[in-house]
């Protein structure tokens, strides 16, 4: 009897497609992790000199400016913008620019616990809000590349130059993937298990000197946790800002970022990360423009991720179906590749439309997502003979 639906006969070689956690670079193996920080307290010689090292890769990676500040704090990218957010808001009017799940947790966090009553600029799934809206006279929170929905600013021109409010961007998805306009950003955050593909738990925090003024010269009308707190006596607390974390970090999740950050210098550095995710990205483009079944969640190629790719079904292919059937038939392709261990972890994020979520960033390998195509195809085809 002859199978029509074939198994490919080429398979990804990682398989793993997850936007977060994201695959470990080429190469990654624990045994590989120096060893002579584990056990030892964070506050010691080594400790101190392993996180500032983690600090300085940082800045010297994603070629951030001399005078901006960086920090590793608590709680991944969340705690971040949260420690940002908490910290700096209040003086003056707030724009929070949302379009997918993060961006409305930082409404969320504007409005409902800061109660700042703030302009919000939003925009559905696969769409950015008009962002020539946006007031320079107000601060503002944004997320550079929307990680669940796969829409990203299609640049900083849209961020005034001689802007009075602070900019407060989240880039966890975007940072070592894209080009981030550091002029135009006076905080920056990003998690380690994004784009590096490191662990999780850990934020950074990037301050420019205008963000160190704003917390040197205004105090927040709120009470501020333990961690949360970036100053001291009214003064930055520069200790945070050279290896002196808050709280105590996980020393093997630090040697793991910084196995990473050497990997990523040792690519090519920033540019070379560019390349990668962009060359990922064409390579899953190609497949989907030869596919008549599924389509890009982001129409427009200009505010489309290069990292977190969201692909919905075509409305041709699924107009019998509703939202319920249409994750149902999400959920089973995601099985069936999961059991051929072919990709894992890549379906849509649970507050978007069905459809998959595949993550394009420079620790893949082209030539994986270049494999991924045909799987994808029969996963479908089984699905729906399945269903039918």
């Amino acid at each position: 009897m002859i199978d029509d639906n074939a198994r490919p006969d080429v398979r990804p070689a990682r398989t793993s497609f997850s936007s977060g956690p994201c695959p470990k670079p080429p190469g990654w193996d624990a045994a590989k992790l120096p060893h002579g920080s584990l056990g030892r307290s964070h506050r010691a010689r080594i400790g101190k000199s392993r996180l500032k090292h983690a600090i300085d890769l940082t800045r010297e990676v994603l070629e951030i400016p001399a005078d901006y500040r960086i920090g590793i704090v608590p709680a991944s990218d969340t705690g971040a913008v949260e420690m940002a957010m908490w910290s700096l808001l209040g003086p003056r009017p707030v724009t929070v620019a949302a379009w997918e799940s993060f961006g409305q947790g930082w409404v969320t966090d504007a409005a409902k616990q800061l109660k700042l009553d703030p302009v919000v600029l939003g925009a559905d799934y696969g769409a950015l809000p008009d962002l020539s809206q946006v007031d320079p006279a107000h601060d503002l929170v944004f997320t550079w590349n929307g990680t669940t929905s796969g829409v990203r600013v299609p640049d900083s021109e849209w961020i005034a130059d001689d802007r009075e409010g602070l900019t407060i961007c989240d880039a966890t998805s975007a940072a070592f993937a894209m080009p981030l306009a550091w002029d135009k950003l006076d905080v920056a955050t990003f998690s380690w298990q994004k784009a590096l593909g490191s662990e999780g738990g850990h934020g950074m925090l990037v301050l420019s000197p205008r963000a160190v003024e704003r917390l040197e010269s205004d105090v927040p009308a709120w009470p501020l946790p333990k961690i949360f707190r970036l100053t001291k006596d009214g003064k930055l607390n520069e200790g945070i800002f050279e290896g002196e974390t808050i709280n105590t970090p996980s020393m093997l999740a630090v040697e793991d970022y910084i196995w990473c950050l050497e990997w990523a210098k040792g690519t090519g550095g920033l540019d070379a990360l560019i390349a990668r995710a962009d060359a990922n990205a064409a390579a899953l483009d190609a497949w989907v423009e030869a596919t008549d079944w599924v389509e890009h969640a982001v129409a427009d190629p200009a505010i489309r991720s290069t990292t977190s790719v969201c692909l919905q079904f075509a409305p041709g292919a699924v107009e019998a179906l509703d939202e319920a059937a249409q994750t149902a038939l999400e959920k089973e392709i995601v099985r069936l590749l999961d059991i051929e261990a072919v990709a894992h972890d890549l379906g849509s994020y649970r507050d978007a439309p069905p459809g998959f979520r595949i993550w394009c960033g420079p620790t893949v390998e082209t030539s994986d997502i270049e494999a991924l195509g045909p799987w994808l195809d029969w996963a479908w085809r089984e699905a729906k003979a399945s269903s039918c």
